[in-house]
């Protein structure tokens, strides 16, 4: 009996100690004191925040060493100073940069790689010579040889209708390469890039052999040292170009002439219309002369008289009299003389071409300017004609 008693007395001790310590346990609790297992679990998650932050900044600090090591290096300013460039036809952006580099434009060619091929313009770099600066951006050496102020050339216009040697002439003053360079690289009109069906003829008359006429008037741009045979070899081309695109040739042959005597005829009526809508008209003179029946008629053409005396040093004359007019031994003559000259008289354009092989339909035989504005008046008689010249008279046009 004792025995039990004192059991049941021990077990009630353990059973008011185990609801103590809950009960402190309540306490601390309620007080913000917080269990010890729950402290170190969150001191173990602010640990792991640090170290991943320590991790993070090594990591970008390594990620900017190793960007700075494969990044081409490449200057930050405009640059200073300038510096001529030589871009070649042919030549790559690789080409290019090894160029710039070389001169102390960009601070690598590895730049100016980037550059390119980041612009969709990269690849589009004209040859040429270029002023830049030293010590550039990559990206704005790139935008100075995509624009055109950098590029260095020489501008020149040639308008229609001047004659070789007039040509010559505009070109010296704008290359300052002289006369006589230009007039002995066109003896050879051959190496120039002319043809040799250009100087055959259906007429039976001999062609002259000369680069008048292939000289295409345009606006053209020559970088620097460029020589007399260049310039000209580019204009033939551009006058091939121009008489393959508008079917020159094709079209002479189809109404059975020869395309040297469609340039010889289309250089006469650039010298002898006022505008270009007169032109065709005044071709069409041209061919009702040649081909009138029953006998043909002399052209007749001022023009081709003062040609000659220009290519033997000669003034240009408004009134040239009788014997300059039929003087044998001008091989350009229209007087007296039926058929075309033997060669052109000046260097047609586009529109002078085209009137050559497309003459308006008419009678006439005769023209004459008849105001300063450069309008013609055509007629197919001659009282009409002399109608015309007292009206041109008149309006102080002739």
């Amino acid at each position: 009996m004792l025995d039990e008693l004192e059991l049941a007395f021990e077990e009630h001790d353990r059973e008011r100690g185990r609801h103590r310590r809950s009960a402190m346990r309540r306490r601390k609790e309620s007080d913000g004191s917080l269990p010890k297992r729950r402290s170190r679990s969150l001191l173990a998650l602010a640990l792991t925040f640090v170290l991943l932050g320590v991790l993070g900044a090594g990591g970008w600090y390594g990620y900017g060493m190793v960007k700075s090591f494969f990044v081409a290096p490449d200057y930050t300013g405009a640059g200073a100073g300038q510096v001529e460039i030589q871009v070649r036809n042919g030549e790559s952006a690789t080409d290019i940069a090894q160029t710039l580099f070389d001169a102390g434009v960009v601070k690598s060619a590895g730049a100016f790689v980037e550059a390119a091929k980041a612009d969709p313009r990269g690849d589009q770099i004209q040859p040429g010579t270029y002023q830049l600066r030293k010590q550039m951006r990559a990206k704005d050496a790139l935008a100075l040889l995509l624009g055109s102020d950098s590029k260095l050339v020489t501008k020149v216009t040639i308008r229609e209708g001047l004659t070789t040697l007039a040509t010559y002439q505009e070109l010296s003053k704008a290359t300052k390469i002289p006369v006589d360079q230009f007039q002995a690289a066109a003896q050879d009109p051959v190496a120039l890039g002319v043809p040799d069906f250009w100087f055959n003829r259906s007429d039976g008359k001999p062609a002259t052999k000369s680069v008048e006429g292939f000289l295409f008037p345009d606006t053209y741009q020559f970088d620097p040292g460029v020589t007399a045979k260049q310039i000209l070899t580019k204009m033939v081309a551009n006058f091939l170009r121009v008489a393959q695109t508008n079917s020159i040739v094709d079209t002479a042959q189809a109404k059975q002439i020869s395309p040297h005597e469609a340039l010889v005829t289309a250089s006469l009526v650039q010298a002898e219309a006022g505008n270009a809508a007169d032109m065709p008209k005044v071709a069409r003179v041209v061919y009702n002369r040649l081909n009138h029946k029953p006998n043909a008629m002399p052209l007749e053409f001022d023009s081709a008289t003062n040609y000659w005396r220009e290519l033997h040093g000669q003034e240009r004359k408004h009134n040239l009299n009788s014997a300059e007019l039929n003087d044998p031994n001008n091989p350009y003559r229209t007087y007296g003389v039926t058929g075309l000259p033997p060669g052109p008289i000046s260097n047609p354009g586009k529109e002078a071409l085209l009137a050559a092989l497309n003459p308006s339909a008419g009678p006439w035989l005769y023209f004459v300017r008849i105001d300063k504005a450069g309008n013609s008046a055509f007629a197919d008689n001659l009282p009409e004609h002399e109608r015309n010249i007292a009206t041109a008279q008149k309006n102080g046009a002739y």
